[in-house]
């Protein structure tokens, strides 16, 4: 009798929920958009109306769902099961259930974990070769990282560590969505892309044919070549991404850094090339092979997944 399990990728944009069993083997997906507002419970219906959803289309009753995972943004309340007050959903969002309205759903335990742990737990269950030490960068609509050492997922007392996004890379400089400034995700998630387009015309004077006032990253790396703030602000994120890893790698000693998340994954010459040439300058440790995620922009989803099917095995890498 086959053993099925759920699992939920709660991004700033998108949920993504599947379904798969004990070998990892998905057979259904579903999709819906993140709400956006002031209702923390309509961000978990939307969670349970997607999984709901990959359920009906792979023919399982909830019931039949031994366990499920959740890749979630952070901050997390991990003994609570909750997200915290997170800046990628707005600044009225004060909290989000993620354990319990799944549980309810199934009738199952509920695995929480940051994304980014997600995609470290992903890429080790699912990649022919992976090492005991390593990670996982997201760069996304925000930064992250998931981080494993001597084969075990540092995940923190409440679900936190390696938010390697909120290191401070330039003391008074960009307010970061948190409230803090100079902050990685500041200057290089997809979500503050165009606000550094912004400082960097005001306090550089760099000239540019952006209709500033409504850019998105894409427009940024579109122009990169025929504009010169669009060049300038890829050259600013290149050297803060190298400066960001190079700290992740000091912090951590990984063997193998996979970068993933969706502004690294669709302009990988430009994130992920320029920051393997800067590494051996900035490292004074083992320098690591950078890889561009072997899961595509399902890494969260299936590393949730896998964290699902191996929360009850002690022998396999978990959160």
């Amino acid at each position: 009798m086959t053993a099925w399990y759920a699992a939920v990728d709660l991004g700033a944009s998108n949920i993504k929920a599947i379904v798969g069993d004990e070998d990892g083997t998905v057979v259904s997906r579903a999709r819906r958009r993140t709400p956006r507002g002031p209702d923390g419970d309509a961000v978990a219906d939307a969670m349970v109306a997607a999984t709901r959803a990959a359920l009906d289309d792979a023919g399982v009753a909830p019931t039949a769902v031994v366990r499920c995972g959740v890749g979630s943004i952070g901050p997390l309340d991990k003994a609570a099961g909750e997200l915290g007050r997170s800046a990628n959903l707005g600044p009225n969002v004060d909290r989000v259930p993620l354990a319990d309205p799944l549980g309810e759903l199934l009738d199952a335990a509920v695995t929480v974990i940051n994304d980014a742990n997600a995609g470290v737990i992903g890429e080790r269950f699912y990649a022919d070769r992976s090492p005991d030490d390593m990670a996982y960068l997201t760069i996304s609509s925000g930064i992250g990282a998931g981080v494993a050492v001597d084969g075990r997922v540092l995940s923190g007392w409440d679900g936190n560590a390696a938010e390697v996004g909120h290191d401070t890379l330039e003391v008074g400089g960009i307010s970061c969505g948190c409230g803090a400034e100079g902050h990685w995700e500041a200057y290089c998630s997809g979500k503050n892309i165009p606000r550094h387009a912004r400082y960097v015309h005001e306090t550089e004077g760099v000239p540019t044919e952006l209709p500033l006032d409504e850019i998105d990253a894409k427009d940024v790396f579109d122009a990169a070549g025929e504009d010169p703030l669009a060049d300038r602000v890829i050259e600013r994120m290149q050297a803060f991404n190298a400066a960001g890893i190079a700290d992740l790698v000091h912090a951590y000693a990984p063997l193998v850094v996979y970068v993933g998340g969706a502004v690294a994954r669709n302009n990988p010459e430009r994130i992920v090339d320029p920051v393997r040439e800067r590494l051996p300058e900035l490292v004074m440790t083992n320098v690591p092979e950078l890889r561009l995620t072997s899961l595509g922009d399902e890494a969260v989803v299936r590393g949730a997944l896998a964290a699902a099917i191996t929360a009850a095995d002690r022998s396999q890498l978990r959160p």
